[in-house]
């Protein structure tokens, strides 16, 4: 089974998305770039383009891709609570024929609210999975406390494994890898380098060989998401020399 590549949107940048005239101009690059699929990302819609999922979702299929649906929302909030948003996120979602829901975890404090999740996730047909973000909440540590968590109490969230947020948050990508790889379901494919006591994501080819190395520690038929820049004069010609490299890798 040939393993599936898709491009989140925010790869190109918000300034290049937004001088394109939006996520849909995207479509038609990834397409012919030979992507599987695309992500969508909801901070890069505006309300218009909210209201109107639907059209976006057809234009998807219409290129031959599948959807994933990434808010910049966490599962639970500050307070420890299920983050209210989530039916209203997970009906979006459907509306974009999305394969899954992706969000951040958020201040986890234990699954006593696992049950109302439960509910919310057999109402949909989309799926959850949760990443680890650039914050202390994105650490391994909680982490692996919320796929424990999810795994024992038969709890249907996988993880989306993002290769370099560990770095933001001090922590080892390759212990992360060996201790969540049973649960991550969808890979976020980045490098980064050190910049300004920070890190920024850079582009593959100039990056170490550290990510292939990660990447092969990673289930080999989980979805890959580029989600490193992608810059170019020809954006067909850039997005395709990846979609090739991360699926003969």
């Amino acid at each position: 089974m040939e393993r599936k590549i898709i491009v989140v949107t925010a790869a190109y940048g918000h300034d290049r998305i937004a001088a394109l005239g939006g996520q849909q101009a995207l479509l038609p690059i990834i397409a012919s770039a030979g992507a599987d699929g695309v992500e969508i990302r909801r901070e890069l819609l505006n309300d218009p383009q909210l209201d109107a999922l639907p059209e976006l979702a057809q234009q998807i299929a219409s290129h031959g891709l599948k959807a994933c649906y990434s808010a910049p929302e966490p599962l639970f909030t500050p307070e420890g609570k299920l983050n209210p948003l989530i039916p209203a996120l997970l009906l979006e979602a459907h509306q974009l024929n999305a394969s899954w829901l992706k969000l951040s975890l958020g201040e986890y404090r234990g699954s006593q609210q696992f049950a109302q999740l439960q509910r919310w996730l057999s109402e949909t047909n989309v799926a959850l999975v949760v990443e680890n973000d650039q914050t202390t909440c994105g650490k391994l540590a909680p982490m692996q406390r919320f796929q424990a968590a999810c795994a024992a109490l038969n709890l249907p969230v996988t993880l989306t494994f993002d290769m370099a947020n560990w770095l933001w948050v001090d922590e080892s990508p390759e212990a992360a890898a060996r201790a969540l790889a049973p649960a991550v379901s969808y890979i976020h494919v980045k490098a980064a380098t050190p910049h300004h006591y920070h890190y920024r994501a850079i582009a593959l080819d100039d990056a170490e060989p550290r990510w292939l190395a990660l990447l092969e520690t990673l289930p080999n038929d989980a979805p890959r998401g580029i989600e490193f820049p992608l810059e170019g004069r020809d954006l067909v010609a850039v997005t395709r020399h990846y979609v090739n490299l991360l699926r003969e890798k």
